[in-house]
């Protein structure tokens, strides 16, 4: 009976939500024009060599609301701005280059090259994309219309995560798993509570009117983790941010190696928590409900303490993460080796919280970020 109540009290929360999140979550884009040239494309770029013009291809195929498309070269050390010059000199009439400036203590490097491109920009409209971001068909038309449907001022596309080696399908899905158990996307749509914003940064819309009254990235100007943060200051401000379902908008390869993985996690892990004590409640309880609780319930049925019926509640720790790969079409695979992947990630947390409190803070892109986000040096 313990054990039955054990797992009743920590797997029907996560159940639960990502269950509204498969049934109740839309996928539905609106259909209708939504007017010409009102939208800014920004994209900020630092050693993005290999995505910056795949990006800004898929940005020019939007159609006339794509007002500009502007790129933001972020001191990068790589072949980028030779890959920005080929766009200007092919499509100089539509996309800019935004000019480089000295980043600013106490800003984070992509939070800077956001507000420096949002200064620059004309659009009603204004599309923040991450570099390795793919716009699919009238995307940008489709997000238009959802945040105008929604009154919203601020919507973020959940993109598809594309994975494509094995470390990806095996560790990205941790992701979706860790966001939709927590998070119910449509009780945020009406509840405006602060901590109910989300964002992904890959794909953010902005209306420029009150992005410019409400001081935009400067509100989240030295967070690592600055895509929710700047959702839930937005919603603290008194305005209305949403998230929506692109996974048939948008999609995103976030990173295509388990290093890229590793590092790019821990530069955001424990920055994603308000502080130290919800950080060590996450993880307790993910460590409890995904590794020991069943572990504790195979081992007694493996030396006979409890029937084996009880392994059902083993397997009941599998099922939000099914829920979740069934949202967004992960491998079957990659949910039996959820406990796997919970290992790592609990690894990992632990790693990027000490290394931000006790540690010398994490280095991403050539630099090197403290507790705050603040930047230390920058190479």
């Amino acid at each position: 009976m313990a054990l039955v109540i054990a797992a009743l009290l920590l797997y029907v929360p996560p159940v639960f939500i990502s269950g509204i999140n498969l049934f109740f979550w839309s996928k539905r884009r609106p259909r209708g024009g939504c007017g010409e040239n009102l939208v800014s494309i920004l994209i900020p770029a630092r050693d993005e060599e290999h995505n910056i013009e795949r990006c800004v291809a898929f940005a020019l195929d939007q159609g006339s609301v794509v007002a500009e498309i502007l790129v933001y070269n972020d001191r990068s050390a790589d072949g980028t701005q030779e890959a920005i010059d080929r766009l200007l000199l092919q499509h100089g009439e539509i996309v800019k280059q935004v000019a480089t400036q000295e980043l600013l203590d106490g800003w984070v490097g992509k939070t800077n090259a956001c507000a420096r491109l949002a200064e620059k920009a004309n659009g009603e409209w204004l599309l923040f994309l991450d570099a390795d971001t793919i716009l699919g068909r009238d995307a940008v038309e489709s997000l238009v219309i959802e945040a105008t449907n929604r009154d919203a001022t601020l919507l973020s596309a959940w993109p598809r995560i594309e994975m494509l080696s094995l470390m990806e399908k095996l560790f990205m899905p941790l992701l979706n798993f860790v966001v939709f158990t927590l998070f119910p996307a449509p009780i945020s749509r009406f509840d405006g509570r602060s901590s109910l914003g989300l964002a992904h940064g890959a794909c953010i819309l902005a209306y420029r009117e009150t992005y410019l009254a409400n001081g935009g990235h400067r509100m989240v100007k030295d967070r690592l983790f600055e895509d929710t943060a700047l959702a839930r200051s937005w919603r603290a401000d008194g305005q209305n941010s949403q998230v929506m379902d692109g996974s048939n908008l948008v999609s995103v390869r976030m990173y295509s190696s388990f290093s890229g993985i590793w590092n790019g996690f821990s530069k955001s892990y424990y920055p994603a928590f308000d502080s130290v004590v919800s950080f060590l409640l996450f993880q307790s309880y993910i460590a409890l409900g995904f590794i020991v609780l069943p572990l504790i319930i195979c081992f007694a049925v493996f030396v006979g303490f409890i029937e084996n019926m009880n392994l059902l509640l083993a397997a009941l720790s599998l099922v939000p993460r099914a829920i979740v790969a069934i949202m967004f079409a992960h491998s079957l695979w990659s949910v039996l080796l959820h406990p796997v992947s919970v290992m790592a990630m609990l690894v990992l947390g632990t790693q990027s919280w000490w290394r931000y409190a006790y540690g010398s803070g994490v280095t991403w892109k050539g630099r090197n970020y403290s507790e705050s986000g603040i930047k230390a040096k920058d190479e």
